[in-house]
């Protein structure tokens, strides 16, 4: 894994290599940022830049080469949370060793992913990943070695704020008295929920949403995808390449999801009850996630319809379909509607998550509706 595969962020690689060169590099960094900015590509990218820096000589070895291109190097440590699986005994605390295999074929995949992604690899259910206690016991235990290379040991730690207090407790003692030549590269999504004093004992570099132009370029030379394409999902993806990918992905979703919100409007706009009442049903025969999906997508559009009408291009995200139907459509969602409407999503957004009916639920969002297209 090399910096040139990390989408932008060329301004934190810079400051990371100065670091280096400087040498000013700490024995704890935090990478912070919104998720999809690519701060685990940067950190494994970085993790094996120090690797490759052998202590005898100024060129990795191809051996070295080959490990970390398979991320398989003996000095590269990945600690990240896990989930207890029924197999495992009463007394066992999980680690990241009982998902290596997963976690292996995920990162090679692609380090940029999110964690359903990484529930789904691990085969979860309904239960919560946490870094345990026993992973703090494993890591001392791998960071007591000496080094396999004669250079850095590398501890990168996946999201941390997902640490139990006594991995926690334990972590900040190894942080305060890290073994010889070890250097820890947290990355963090929620640094808030990371104990106080932890926090205090790295440095934290926080790491910006990707730039538009970037994404577009690597739509473009990795995706093959037409620069009219590319400009339209970059900007949808307002800074991240996971949802860059899913725009890629779930487009046959989104078209689901466009045509239901257009067959809302449209008879709505004509008060047509009874296919109302089809929609609903219709709506109804989704799953509650798939549901609460769509109503996302609802607030959405109909935030979009309203700035369509400001007549600035840089404030409008849509789909050349999306922006189809708004040309006609977005006079209807005003000053004096726009609230109304959130609210009302919001409201649907609720009951759905708590199990209410719905077929009564999307039935009484499309009467609303049908009130609230008259405001003008």
């Amino acid at each position: 894994m090399s910096f040139d595969e990390v989408i932008g962020q060329k301004e934190a690689e810079e400051r990371l290599l100065q670091l280096v060169r400087e040498e000013r590099l700490p024995h704890a960094l935090m990478l912070c940022g919104p998720q999809g900015c690519g701060k685990l590509p940067l950190a494994v990218a970085f993790a094996c830049y120090l690797l490759e820096q052998s202590p005898n000589t100024q060129h990795p070895s191809p051996n070295t080469q080959a490990m970390l291109a398979k991320l398989e190097h003996p000095d590269l440590h990945f600690t990240y949370p896990t989930i207890k699986l029924p197999s495992m005994g009463a007394e066992h605390k999980p680690v990241s060793d009982d998902f290596a295999k997963e976690w292996h074929e995920l990162v090679m995949r692609s380090l940029y992913f999110t964690m359903e992604e990484w529930m789904t690899a691990m085969g979860a259910e309904n239960q919560q990943a946490i870094i345990t206690a026993g992973e703090s016991d494993d890591l001392v235990r791998k960071l007591s070695l000496k080094s396999s290379q004669g250079g850095y040991k590398i501890s990168i730690i996946w999201l941390p704020e997902r640490m139990n207090i006594e991995c926690a407790n334990k972590l900040l003692k190894l942080i305060e008295e890290p073994p010889q030549q070890t250097v820890f590269i947290m990355v963090c999504e929620e640094p808030d929920k990371l104990l106080e004093t932890i926090r205090s004992r790295v440095q934290r570099i926080d790491i910006k949403k990707i730039a538009n132009e970037a994404i577009e370029q690597a739509l473009v030379a990795k995706r093959g995808i037409g620069a009219d394409d590319a400009h339209r999902i970059a900007r949808l993806a307002n800074g991240s390449w996971i949802k860059a990918l899913e725009e890629l992905q779930v487009g046959s979703e989104n078209e689901l999801f466009l045509d239901m919100y257009v067959m809302l409007m449209r008879l709505a706009y004509q008060r047509k009850i009874k296919d109302l009442r089809k929609w609903s049903e219709q709506m109804a025969g989704m799953g509650r996630e798939k549901q609460k999906r769509w109503l996302m997508y609802f607030l959405r559009m109909t935030r979009e319809n309203f700035m369509y009408n400001f007549h600035n291009e840089e404030l409008v995200y849509m789909t050349q379909r999306e922006e189809d139907f708004a040309k006609n459509f977005a006079r209807f969602v005003n000053e004096k509607n726009i609230l109304p409407i959130t609210d009302m999503a919001n409201l649907a957004i609720r009951d759905i998550g708590q199990n209410a009916n719905g077929k009564i639920v999307f039935f009484d969002l499309a009467l609303q509706t049908i009130v609230l297209l008259l405001q003008q």
